[in-house]
């Protein structure tokens, strides 16, 4: 694995420098820079390149991006069926596990870092839950009979969703081996939990819809249902029915992000689902598949948009540039439609196609073919 130094590594001769991180605002400490204050200012810092692709051989896209929670793993599920792990402090590549037997996608960290959980992309749509340290298997989660199209882990606890194009939604605890519950719903594409933990949400695009189920009382109705259709501000209706990349919900419990590969992404009132802003992409979104899609010959992602850790800003992948809205920025009364345009827009020539915020420190993962760290610039 190479790792490319760019405009704000430290030019140790002779050695791979140790990135200069610091805590961000939220987990449980507080923070020593305030997101605020820096957000404009990361800036691309580290590009890792796979050196181990063979001659002639495609370079894979990458499919997910996670972050262990103390936020000093990131971890990559990538087309070529491997996982790779990054220390994040050192800025190191830290291993390369296989998975050629099954495929991998939508790889996730469990709440130890030792040991994470994927979907299958061959042979069945099985779920893996795997030990990092040894590559040995821990429990196979089996019962989807569709490919898996999102995988959420409980902010606090040993329990998963996952969703399929199979129109289940089954919840499970990672150390049994049989779903603890399982809803029958239509295209029941992407998941989330709330930051409590109390709370789960489900999206199903072809309903334009998102489903909000008390986690104590999944087995009742949905507590709350959201009409995307109602709440998609200036987008084509279209939009409100197809598309959806991404369900999260802020750190702070009062948004909901659902993203959206058109020309702009969803951002909803956690309470009522009511339309907070329609963020607008200016040059449109990425070119990859939204959850639950399965056209021939494009690569799946596993989320373009995301919060920063703190709630206020959402930070969006796009063909080139990182865009960043605040969500606290005034919306005139004459703005009907609540159209939010970037508030900054980070300078960048590859595609960010994944998109994800460190949990803990001050520090964004990007990718499509090559993952990229960035940072705040300290000169900035």
């Amino acid at each position: 694995m190479v790792a490319t130094p760019m405009d704000l590594d430290d030019p140790a001769s002779g050695a791979t420098p140790s990135l200069n991180i610091k805590r961000t605002l939220g987990g449980n400490g507080p923070s020593t820079s305030l997101l605020n204050d820096i957000i404009s200012s990361f800036r691309p810092t580290k590009l890792f390149q796979r050196d181990d692709i063979k001659e002639g051989k495609p370079q894979p896209h990458i499919l997910s991006i996670d972050f262990d929670d103390p936020g000093e793993l990131c971890m990559t599920s990538e087309s070529d069926e491997t996982i790779q792990i990054y220390n994040v402090k050192e800025g190191q590549h830290a291993k390369a596990l296989l998975s050629k037997k099954y495929g991998v996608k939508l790889a996730k960290f469990s709440h130890t870092s030792s040991s994470i959980i994927y979907a299958s992309t061959k042979q069945n749509h099985a779920i893996r839950y795997l030990a990092t340290h040894d590559n040995n298997f821990l429990r196979y989660f089996e019962g989807h009979e569709g490919s898996v199209t999102s995988l959420a882990m409980h902010p606090g606890s040993d329990n998963f969703i996952s969703c399929s194009l199979d129109n289940t939604v089954r919840l499970w605890n990672i150390n049994t081996k049989q779903w603890t519950a399982k809803l029958f719903l239509k295209t029941p594409y992407l998941s989330a939990w709330d930051p409590s933990g109390r709370v789960f949400a489900i999206a199903s695009p072809s309903t334009g819809s998102v489903l909000i189920y008390d986690w104590r009382n999944y087995e009742k109705a949905p507590v709350s249902v959201f009409d995307v259709l109602k709440s998609r501000g200036p987008a084509e209706t279209d939009a409100a029915f197809r598309g959806w990349t991404t369900l999260e919900f802020s750190n702070d419990g009062k948004h909901l992000l659902l993203g959206s590969k058109y020309n702009g992404h969803f951002l909803l009132d956690a309470f009522d689902g009511s339309l907070k802003a329609y963020l607008r992409k200016p040059n449109g979104g990425t070119r990859r598949l939204a959850a639950g899609e399965t056209e021939n010959g494009t690569v799946e992602s596993s989320g373009d948009c995301c919060f920063s850790p703190d709630g206020r800003f959402v930070l969006s992948g796009s063909k080139k540039d990182l865009l960043v809205w605040d969500t606290l920025s005034p919306i005139e009364e004459a703005n009907i439609n609540k159209v939010l345009d970037p508030k900054f827009v980070l300078d960048e020539k590859r595609e960010a196609a994944v998109v994800a915020f460190n949990p803990r420190y001050n520090m964004i993962a990007t990718a499509d073919q090559e993952l990229m760290f960035w940072l705040p610039d300290p000169h900035a």
